[in-house]
């Protein structure tokens, strides 16, 4: 067995770089070592993908779906049960940085193609995947670039790229958006005729050269007869381009920042990260998987555990994976996806392109009861088999005293670093229950017992809700 801090260390990894993992797993990864895990994770594409056609049998309507539900579960399946945890999480993370909402695009197929582009576009270049998302037709209906006429412009598109997409306020003009946004001309849809009532038709991308205004263009400082390609070529290069992606990845992957629209006016939390992460930018020339690959070895991330507040939906699919859920598709799926929008986050379907706000707001009152009692009832559930596998490794340690059943539960369960405060009252707990007895039948049924309530307690504390 490798050595406990090895096991905590690769437990960060993967609640940060994935939804958590299974004891078994987080030491199969600390034998392989940490830095080798780290470079597995950065190559999804030689891991499997999950056995999609078993849940496209499970879920008949997907295809043609007039309401998110039917999607949302596709993707919460694929978190659950994906070999690739890093390309899901950025997948999340992209929906969350380029939020495109259903409540507008009215087609939850195309959102999901969407996910599917980040998916493909994770860990490449930044330049790649803005082209791609310029080009991608929910994003187009989203921010009405399909209503971008040469001679007409709308600005929807060239504002959000620029201000929440790429640089963040403050780093160009009323000018630079009007002419990026001329740019975009052309770039539209190219039409489909619904199919209703049995759904939509996937979009797809047209450029229409008669409709793209070719005139001189400035922006940021350059000039030139500008099609969408060379404004992504222009804004890649800027130093605030590197500032906000780097801070992004920061907040998302190391600790919680202030909300984005504070920015321009709140330093980040550790500036010597933001820098480093800006330098592996320019120095891979936007990679992607070079940013990461910094951040994942490095220190501020390695001693930055439980430091954010998990999402909705980190906490829904972290808890599933560790309680051993939904290994293959069932009843509940729809109902699982579900959870995450009475948690706050509603995914394939954000309130506004400013997206989600994050940190703290995640664990307002309803939601926290929400949080709560959803973690709370699948831990307590001691016929699941993530659950068995938990209660096999207290036994299989001879756990009986109440000080090392606490210890024993939160290192199985994470290993978890709780507060002084919450793992008091967990031992109260414990002790009040009288420790766990595996004499016989009938002891080793109280001690499940026992592990159910106080399994259900940890998924209830305050501490359990960060990542």
């Amino acid at each position: 067995m490798s050595d406990k801090e090895d096991i905590a260390l690769i437990a960060h990894l993967m609640r940060r770089a994935g939804f958590g993992a299974s004891r078994e797993e987080l030491e199969d990864r600390a034998a392989k070592g940490y830095e080798a895990t780290v470079e597995e994770l950065l190559y999804p594409e030689e891991q499997p993908p999950i056995d999609d056609d078993i849940l496209y049998r499970f879920l008949p309507g997907y295809e043609g779906a007039l309401g998110p539900p039917i999607n949302q579960a596709e993707w919460v399946y694929r978190m659950v049960n994906t070999q690739r945890p890093l390309e899901e999480k950025l997948a999340l993370f992209w929906h969350q940085l380029f939020a495109t909402g259903n409540s507008k695009v009215d087609n939850p197929p195309e959102i999901t193609q969407q996910i599917a582009m980040f998916r493909r576009q994770a860990l490449g270049s930044f330049r790649d995947l803005l082209v791609e998302l310029a080009k991608n037709p929910a994003m187009i209906w989203w921010l009405d670039n399909n209503g971008n006429h040469n001679g007409a412009i709308n600005e929807n598109w060239g504002r959000e790229l620029l201000e929440l997409f790429s640089m963040g306020v403050g780093n160009y003009s009323e000018d630079d958006i009007k002419d990026a946004s001329r740019a975009f001309t052309g770039w539209t849809i190219e039409p489909k005729i619904p199919r209703n009532p049995l759904g939509r038709f996937y979009w797809n991308f047209e450029y229409r050269p008669e409709d793209h205004d070719d005139g001189e263009k400035n922006f940021l400082g350059h000039a030139g007869r500008f099609n969408g390609e060379d404004i992504v070529d222009i804004v890649v290069k800027q130093p605030a381009t590197a500032q906000f992606l780097a801070r992004h990845l920061y907040s998302f992957f190391v600790a919680d920042e202030a909300q984005v629209p504070s920015w321009n006016i709140n330093p980040p939390n550790d500036p010597d990260a933001i820098d480093q992460l800006v330098a592996a930018y320019d120095e891979s020339e936007g990679s992607l998987r070079s940013m990461l690959r910094l951040l994942f070895n490095s220190d501020f991330f390695k001693n930055a555990r439980f430091a954010r507040v998990k999402s909705p939906a980190e906490l829904v699919v972290s808890t599933v994976r560790m309680a051993g859920n939904y290994q293959g598709p069932r009843p509940g799926l729809t109902m699982l996806a579900m959870e995450c929008n009475w948690q706050g986050q509603e995914l394939l379907n954000p309130p506004s392109v400013e997206s989600w706000h994050t940190g703290g707001e995640w664990i307002d009152g309803g939601a926290l009861v929400r949080r709560v009692n959803f973690a709370a009832g699948l831990m307590g559930d001691t016929s699941l088999p993530g659950i068995r596998a938990i209660i096999a490794g207290l036994r299989e340690r001879g756990v009986t005293a109440p000080e090392e059943f606490v210890d024993a539960c939160l290192d199985l369960v994470g290993p978890l670093e709780f507060s002084e405060a919450t793992r008091s009252e967990l031992l109260d707990q414990a002790t009040e229950d009288g420790g766990l007895n595996w004499d016989t039948v009938e002891d080793s049924e109280k001690s499940e017992q026992k592990i159910g309530v106080m399994l259900a307690l940890i998924g209830a504390s305050r501490d359990f809700q960060f990542a």
